[in-house]
Parts: structure tokens; C-alpha cells; sequence
């Protein structure tokens, strides 16, 4: 038996009877719904999350041909004991 990755075949016929034994036949549907909405759910958060960090990147990021700020031009620091 050659080893693919982790799970062969027979190992998910394994885990299959294992939540069958432990959800019971009926609750392994609704098990399996809700996993899969709270699934959809994370999906959909994560590519508004991706979205918003590259639009706040683009924001942030200077415009061609506009220099960026020097530490001089920002001003005095508050390393410098002024408080």
C-alpha cells in the first residue's frame, strides 16, 4: 500500500463508521450543515478581511511621483523626551 497522502481510502470508511457511532444517523446531517455553513461563513469573512487589508493598502500607499515624507519633515519625535 502506497502511502499518497494521509488519508486512503479505507481510512475515511474508518472516521465515516467512527461518526456514525458518535453522532448517531441522525444527527450526522445536521452535524454536517452546520459545519458546512460555519465553513461559508469564515470563507466569506476572510475574503472581506483580504479586501478591506488591500484597500487600506492602496490608501496608504503614496501616489506615483509623490515622494514619501522624510523622518525630518515629520517633525520632532517622542523618543526625543518631549512629552
Amino acid at each position: 500500500m502506497f502511502l499518497r497522502n494521509g488519508l486512503e481510502p479505507g481510512h475515511l470508511l474508518v472516521l465515516g463508521l467512527v461518526l456514525m457511532l458518535l453522532l448517531g444517523s441522525k444527527k450526522l446531517p445536521e452535524t454536517a450543515r452546520a459545519l458546512g455553513r460555519s465553513l461559508r461563513i469564515f470563507k466569506n469573512e476572510t475574503v472581506a478581511l483580504r479586501a478591506e487589508v488591500t484597500t487600506t493598502d492602496a490608501a496608504s500607499a503614496p501616489a506615483v511621483g509623490e515622494p514619501g515624507r522624510t523622518s525630518a519633515e515629520s517633525g520632532p519625535s517622542r523618543a526625543d523626551g518631549d512629552r
